[in-house]
């Protein structure tokens, strides 16, 4: 049977850069792995093999470090939104780029006290250490009109002690699990959040501000909320930074519930009560997988549920 070519697209994955911005002694680092996918009118590549219209990806890799150098990074979203014009604008065939950027997290290094300072360690700050698991994301989508970004987090470990519990659930006859009025609620954070922001003519947000504070929203409401499903806890945090930010529409969560169990102490004469501080068994797996977006009232989703190929 005959055959057609369906959605295809091309480019340089995973171009780890680190651009070092000096402000007299004080230096700043921005770290990212880049990864460029472009696509457009390819057809002639597939079925005969012709290159006349494919920049090559080792081109892509060098456009990378190069606008690095000549634009800098002032956010992870901004050099995705520069590399993304550039590819489009520059080469006719290439219809549409998507950028995508995993951000890693440095923070500086706090020097000693004077009394133990090695001569002239008062003036360092050009020592980092790397901030957490935490990685930052964004994804930047040109088709030469309009724009699209989605920026997020992943990895980001976070726990609640107290103020959750899990109980008048559904039941049936392979239920064991035993309802919990006081447990811990523990997650892995991924978080993909759209801006509204969709063209040129409109002011473009604050990359850095919005992404920092957009954090800080769903920590707040995460140790705010208390539980009684991590779905209830999804949803506070969602609605925080929707109500918050209003550059912001579209907010897409992947929750797995890191489960506590309580270990049963009770055949060495111990009783593990929460209310004395108990002490748990953390599973890895299997673990339950809470998922949902959550949206601003009139506004139609767009990010993909699937976070995996994000």
């Amino acid at each position: 049977m005959p055959t057609i070519l369906g959605q295809n697209q091309y480019g340089k994955a995973e171009n780890r850069v680190v651009k070092i911005t000096r402000d007299g002694a004080t230096h700043h680092i921005k770290d990212l792995n880049v990864s460029v996918a472009l696509s457009g009118d390819m057809d002639d590549v597939h079925y005969s093999g012709s290159n006349a219209h494919v920049l090559p990806t080792d081109t892509t890799k060098n456009t990378v470090f190069a606008f690095a150098k000549e634009h800098g990074i002032e956010s992870a979203e901004q050099f995705g939104i520069h590399l993304a014009r550039h590819f489009v604008t520059s080469q006719e065939p290439i219809k549409t780029a998507r950028i995508r950027i995993e951000e890693y997290a440095w923070e500086r290094i706090a020097t000693s006290d004077g009394n133990s300072r090695f001569i002239g360690a008062d003036e360092v700050r050009h020592s980092f250490v790397r901030k957490g698991q935490e990685l930052r994301t964004a994804q930047i989508t040109y088709d030469g009109e309009k724009w699209e970004v989605i920026s997020g987090l992943k990895d980001l470990t976070v726990l609640n002690s107290t103020n959750s519990e899990f109980w008048g659930y559904a039941k049936d006859k392979y239920t064991t699990l035993k309802e919990a009025y006081d447990r811990i609620l523990a997650t892995d954070v991924s978080a993909k959040w759209r801006y509204n922001w969709t063209d040129d003519e409109q002011r473009m947000p604050n990359w850095e501000k919005s992404y920092r504070q957009a954090r800080t929203h769903m920590l707040e409401a995460f140790a705010e909320t208390y539980s009684l499903s991590l779905q209830q806890t999804l949803y506070q945090m969602g609605s925080r930074i929707i109500n918050s930010r209003s550059e912001i529409d579209e907010i897409r969560f992947s929750l797995p519930n890191n489960h506590h169990f309580l270990v049963d102490l009770e055949p060495f004469g111990l009783k593990n009560d929460t209310a004395d501080g108990a002490v748990y068994f953390a599973a890895d797996r299997p673990y339950g997988l809470i998922e949902a977006t959550v949206l601003r009232d009139g506004v139609e989703p767009r990010i993909p549920v699937d976070l995996t190929n994000l």
